[in-house]
Parts: structure tokens; sequence; C-alpha cells
């Protein structure tokens, strides 16, 4: 993954989360066309955010989102209303499919998984934090 910076009026930056949301007691629900339908629908959501769906797959009990989020989010409130954002579109055009599973119209575990990811390793940026002030850079001359 290269990286690419954006910029706001007050920061420049990269910010991306792999996310992981379960279906509710693990429950195998999340058919080839659901993870189909919930790509679309996350990839909406999260534009309405101003994010960006990098990259989504999932299998029958679990999703992952690769997202490219703004600094100003609030994550907890983002993860929460990607939830319950695509739990309602899911059961508006699978709602026969998923009362077979539940008996309320959501579909998510209340639990998730977030962790930044970016294209420097940890260990890298590790370094280079340590390393900072300890060597003195050679100053430009007034006339260069």
């Amino acid at each position: 993954m290269s990286q690419s910076y954006k910029s706001s009026s007050n920061a420049v930056y990269s910010l991306k989360l792999h996310i992981v949301f379960v279906t509710k007691y693990r429950r195998k629900t999340l058919t080839p066309a659901l993870l189909s339908f919930l790509g679309d629908a996350f990839d909406k959501i999260l534009s309405d955010w101003n994010c960006t769906l990098i990259e989504f797959g999932g299998e029958a009990d679990h999703v992952h989102l690769l997202v490219d989020i703004h600094p100003a989010l609030d994550i907890s409130v983002l993860m929460n209303n990607l939830k319950t954002a695509s739990a309602r579109r899911a059961n508006s055009v699978f709602a026969e499919h998923l009362a077979g599973f539940y008996g309320k119209p959501t579909f998510w575990h209340r639990a998730y998984f977030v962790a930044s990811v970016g294209s420097t390793s940890l260990d890298t940026i590790k370094k280079y934090v340590e390393q900072q002030g300890t060597k003195e850079k050679p100053r430009k001359s007034a006339s260069s």
C-alpha cells in the first residue's frame, strides 16, 4: 500500500483503519449476495462521513473493512453508525433471510475490532522517534 497524504485547512494526514464486525452469536448469516450488498452499503455510509472504503471482504460470520478516515472523526461514533446503518439497510433488503436467524432487526455483535494501519512498520517509526534530537543536522547557510 503506497502512502498518500490528504490535507485539510489545518492538518496533513493519512489515517487508515482495519475494522472487523462479527455477526451476533457468530451466526453464519452473510451470504455472498448479502456480503456484496454490505460492501456497497459500507462504501456509501463511509462516503457520507468523508471517509473512503479502500477494501472490503468477509465470510459467513464476519466482515473486514480497510478504511481511510478524516482525523476529526470520533472512531467509536463512526463504528456504531457503520453497524447501525448497515444493519438497517441489510434488514430492509434481506429481512426474510435474516428473520430466520434473529428476532430483532439487528445482526452485528455489539463489540468490534479496529486497528490503525500504515505502510511503515511500527518498529521503523519507533526507531525514527527515538532518534529525534540525538544527531545534530547540518544547517543550510543563509546564502544557500
